[in-house]
């Protein structure tokens, strides 16, 4: 079975990054607005409430497996974040930053990596000069009309609806490793195996 999703070229090429060693090894993601829809549900005591897609999940995984890392860098922080981060594997997770790209260079500094190895993905303000500094910057489908202007892809999936998916499924594909995984799942889902 071959894979049924197509990207441009001219988007395939830009996301095998720019550095010296074609492809990327690692992509930002923000959560607030790509990993939800952007929406925080309040209960009545305080407590905080997001939802997660399985999709975005999913393609967090993949992208793992597929050998680029995944990093959050988030402005807020929450228990709810922090559970699924946990649960999806994630370890290279900044909760509450003020400075984006600050915490975003603090990781990329301890994975030994530059910024023309990094892919990133945000929706708003905070999240420029991040997708500024990366090799290839996506924003989903509702970001903010400036940072839609500024990536070089905006998803067509909304956050919160599979855009951190498409974001994935992307780079993968860039990096020639999306059909290797995908046939592997058809054999076993366990971990494309």
């Amino acid at each position: 079975m071959t894979p049924a999703l197509r990207f441009p070229p001219e988007v395939l090429l830009a996301a095998q990054g720019r550095g010296p060693d074609i492809g990327l090894k690692a992509a930002i993601f923000d959560v607030d607005g790509v990993l939800t829809d952007g929406r925080i549900y309040v209960g009545e005591s305080g407590e905080g409430f997001k939802a997660f897609s399985t999709l975005d999940g999913h393609g967090l995984k993949l992208l793992a497996l597929g050998g680029i890392t995944p990093i959050m860098v988030t402005g807020r922080d929450s228990p709810a974040v922090r559970r699924r981060m946990a649960e999806l594997g994630v370890v290279q997770a900044v909760y509450g930053a003020t400075d984006k790209r600050a915490a975003a260079q603090t990781s990329l500094a301890r994975l030994g990596l530059q910024w023309d190895e990094v892919a990133a993905i945000g929706d708003d303000w905070p999240d420029l000069p991040v997708l500024r500094a990366c090799a290839f910057s996506a924003a989903p489908a509702h970001a903010h009309a400036e940072v839609r202007a500024a990536v070089h892809y905006v998803t067509r999936a909304g956050g919160g609806f599979g855009a951190a998916r498409e974001f994935c499924d992307l780079l993968l594909m860039a990096a020639g490793r999306y059909a290797g995984l995908f046939a592997g799942h058809l054999i076993s889902l366990d971990a494309g195996r």
